[in-house]
């Protein structure tokens, strides 16, 4: 099969039988739900900018399995050039959406998984890489989205896996059968979890030998039985309702995240990429960590749509030209653009695994994960200071449409001429849905925990960075003497 358009895409959605649940009720079609097919456009643009012959380079490459042209979201990295296009292809996605366009969590998996079943392999003769090589043929040759699933529950975090009150509050196996494997809980925060033809299964942190049967890793098709997605709620979901579409902000694309519910779901051998192997849960956790980490420049093609927003409506208001309007869009663009040197950094200092696969800095990408927590917000707060509160206190487009109070608000809410009143409340929307609404999901809260909270970035670098060394350069440049 060739790659998939994005029309081929969402036909591909449509033969899917997913047990979906919303506001309490099942959801009978969730391709054309108008609450989620915005996440499920998000997406689809990964399939059609790759059949554009000016996005090529970015989002296409070759296959190191079978020579084939294929999606680069399918593609395992043999070379930092490879990582440094991937940070690339996030920006551009990033800011082509202006939200979350969700494949990077399945690529990351697999670039992850490429790495350590390999090193488990060599330390036990197994034969997870045999597997698992034939598993990413397949994802390739069907140009197949993946939803990377890590984070559980977790219930009490002073807890490990084997000591919860619940068993099933970290993913485990609860049975053992000749052909595979039975396996109950639950993965939450799975962002575009129902726009993905599969689910990759990874443990979430390290393991002991006491929690054996939590340290496995395996994929399944979305649809298999016995799970089950929970769609989260969203500030401002509901919008997506209305007739309109003034008041979505971004009225193209979205992004949505679900609890998983695996109800003692089979898991053929033959799919199973870790079990039991528990010293190798750490390492798989921290590899994806970095991947996802690195991932995060895709914050900085959202902040272009952002940045790009609060230029047009200083301009709208007539700010423009006012000097602390002139200097907030100077930092905006300064933290912006730190965020995407990070990404590029620890994709550039990347090296090779005994694998083959190309793993970043992982150093680097802690440090541009730990940016990521904080600048996005930065950015944020100044694009909502040259907005002003009419963000925040505009009517409805109703109200806009009213008859009766309709000329009100398009002669009371007039900027200056260089813009209808009708095009000041849509860029006020696309501010208040980045930094407040359904996109902020993405944007900010993302930042903040996607890929491991803060303080799991200041643990990975404190790891990484050589004190000892430093220590004995600035001992050697003042006179200590080593004793």
């Amino acid at each position: 099969m060739s790659m998939m358009t994005g029309e081929k895409y969402e036909q591909s959605l449509r033969k899917l039988n997913l047990n979906v649940y919303m506001f309490g009720k099942k959801v009978g079609n969730v391709v054309d739900d108008p609450i989620i097919r915005p996440s499920m456009n998000a997406v689809k643009l990964t399939y059609e900018l790759a059949h554009l012959p000016e996005y090529e380079d970015l989002m296409t490459t070759t296959s190191h399995l079978t020579g084939k042209k294929i999606n680069r979201f399918t593609h395992i990295h043999q070379s930092t050039d490879d990582l440094v296009r991937k940070t690339k292809m996030g920006r551009l996605l990033g800011s082509r959406t202006g939200c979350c366009f969700q494949r990077c969590v399945g690529m990351d998996a697999m670039n992850a998984l490429s790495i350590v079943t390999h090193d488990i392999d060599k330390k036990y003769g197994t034969e997870y890489e045999k597997r698992f090589l034939k598993y990413l043929e397949y994802v390739q040759e069907e140009d197949l989205t993946c939803d990377g699933a890590m984070t559980d529950p977790k219930g009490d975090r002073g807890l490990p896996p084997h000591k919860q009150h619940d068993p099933d509050m970290f993913l485990h196996v609860v049975e053992e059968k000749k052909d595979g494997i039975v396996v109950r809980g639950a993965k939450a925060h799975q962002t575009g979890a129902v726009n993905s033809h599969e689910i990759i299964i990874m443990p979430t942190i390290s393991m002991r030998e006491e929690d054996a049967e939590y340290a496995v890793s395996f994929a399944l098709p979305a649809d298999a039985e016995g799970i089950t997605y929970i769609m989260g709620r969203q500030s401002c979901d509901t919008r997506k309702l209305e007739n309109g579409n003034i008041d979505r902000g971004n009225g193209i694309y979205g992004g949505h995240e679900a609890l998983v519910v695996f109800d003692n779901v089979f898991v053929p051998w033959e799919r199973v990429f870790m079990y039991k192997e528990c010293e190798f849960a750490g390492r798989l956790v921290e590899n994806f960590a970095s991947y996802h980490r690195q991932s995060y420049a895709c914050k900085a093609g959202v902040g272009d749509v952002l940045i790009g927003a609060a230029q047009t409506i200083a301009e709208f208001n007539g700010a423009a030209r006012a000097s602390h309007v002139k200097d907030k869009i100077i930092e905006m663009n300064h933290l912006n653009e730190t965020l995407f040197c990070g990404s590029v950094a620890c994709a550039c200092e990347g090296h090779k695994e005994p694998s083959g696969t190309y793993l970043v800095n992982t150093l680097l990408a802690n440090v541009c994960k730990q940016n990521v927590t904080r600048f996005p917000y930065e950015i944020a707060r100044l694009a909502q200071d040259i907005a002003g509160g009419l963000m925040v206190t505009l009517p409805s487009e109703e109200d806009f449409r009213s008859p009766e109070v309709g000329k009100w608000l398009e002669k009371y809410y007039k900027g200056n001429d260089s813009a209808s009143t009708e095009d000041r409340m849509r860029i006020l929307r696309l501010i208040e849905n980045i930094t407040m609404g359904t996109a902020a999901v993405g944007y900010l809260t993302e930042s903040m925990h996607g890929a491991g909270s803060p303080q799991a970035q200041r643990i990975m670098i404190s790891r990484q960075v050589k004190m000892e060394q430093k220590k004995k350069i600035a001992k050697q440049l003042c006179g200590i003497k080593e004793k």
